[in-house]
């Protein structure tokens, strides 16, 4: 399955942009600040019906607009095609979707049934690494979410009834009446919460039995906060003086390592280029996963890496470009040369 054609109107900066793709390699150059990356993320928006920047819904509209149009054509095959279209409205300050395939409207569910699916490489994922424990959180969950709706279901349930329990524990109120309110809510929280260690533990179990990148092994420790009965019960003092759930999922962490010779933790002794490394054996690993559960060669978007890639690092993009179907930014015309393959350019 391939997307032959985009058409972007009052999506960010464009009120209205046809872009035809390549089978192969779609290359798009032009100046920061032009809307490189809004094309990359008007492909991830018409495929997932949501944008992977961490902004509001809204700002997706072009300025002063409250309605925008994401539609795209797939080939199935050599002879038939798939008009797919999101329409997205902005009523009482509210997002508002609509998902269409040949013009018929569809739950979101159906509507991404029909998709193929998106890879998103960008520089600013090295924040995986580098960056804190909820990063890394909201990389696995995002993932997790997109192979396992009810994941996202329960996730979404757990950080509700998680505000719910702490306004609870925010009561000035007798020690026995506040156990007995959070009752309902430790039993909720176990339920949910227990689903997403399980899940989180899936695939990091995936991820440490795929260890090699180019002649680099890898491997992942999954610091797991898990959430019971007896654990809720032994940390009820401290969840009322801080007035705080302290323990769950939301507390999780993972942490990566270097294991070619040794054992080095790649967050705090890697070097930049291995950090860049280990983010790009987390991303080809769910490439991996993402063909194995779907049966579906996913569309690679390169937003802007090839200015940061070493020599080691473009042997392994590189590569990817010959295999799947790719759009990629660049503000470097000298792009152009690096990558020997079927393109096509695209000058904003």
């Amino acid at each position: 399955m391939l997307l032959k054609q985009l058409v972007l109107i009052n999506f960010r900066n464009f009120s209205e942009k046809k872009i035809d793709l390549n089978p192969s390699l779609t290359l798009i150059i032009g100046k920061n600040s032009l809307g490189k990356t809004n094309i990359l993320e008007g492909i991830y928006f018409f495929v997932n019906g949501l944008g992977f920047r961490e902004i509001k819904e809204e700002e997706l509209l072009s300025f002063g607009k409250d309605e925008a149009i994401v539609e795209g054509v797939l080939a199935i095959n050599e002879n038939e095609d798939l008009l797919s279209a999101i329409k997205m409205s902005l009523i009482d300050h509210r997002i508002s979707k609509k998902f269409f395939i040949n013009k018929t409207e569809k739950k979101h569910s159906q509507y991404f049934d029909y998709q193929v699916r998106t890879i998103l490489f960008s520089p600013e994922q090295i924040n995986i690494i580098i960056g804190s424990p909820q990063l890394r959180r909201d990389y696995f969950d995002k993932i997790i979410s997109v192979f396992d709706l009810e994941y996202k279901k329960k996730l979404i349930n757990y950080q509700a009834a998680l505000r719910r329990r702490n306004k609870v524990l925010e009561l000035r109120i007798p020690v026995d009446k506040l156990r007995e309110e959070l009752k309902f809510w430790d039993e909720y929280l176990i339920e949910q919460g227990s689903y997403l260690t399980k899940k989180r533990q899936a695939y990091i179990d995936f991820l440490n039995s795929n260890q090699d990148l180019d002649s680099k092994k890898f491997s992942i420790v999954y610091q797991k906060n898990e959430i019971t009965e007896l654990r809720l019960k032994e940390s009820f003092p401290e969840a009322v003086r801080f007035r705080k759930t302290l323990i769950g999922p939301q507390k999780d962490d993972f942490q990566i390592f270097i294991t070619s010779t040794g054992k080095k933790n790649v967050h705090h002794f890697g070097s930049r280029s291995e950090q860049r490394l280990a983010v790009f054996w987390l991303k080809i690993n769910e490439i991996k996963y993402l063909e194995k559960y779907f049966k579906k060669k996913p569309i690679i978007l390169l937003d802007d890496i090839f200015s940061e890639l070493d020599q080691n690092n473009q042997k392994i993009i590189v590569p990817l470009i010959s295999r799947y179907q790719t759009v990629a930014t660049t503000t470097e015309e000298s792009v152009i040369g690096l990558i020997k393959t079927s393109k096509s350019v695209i000058k904003l």
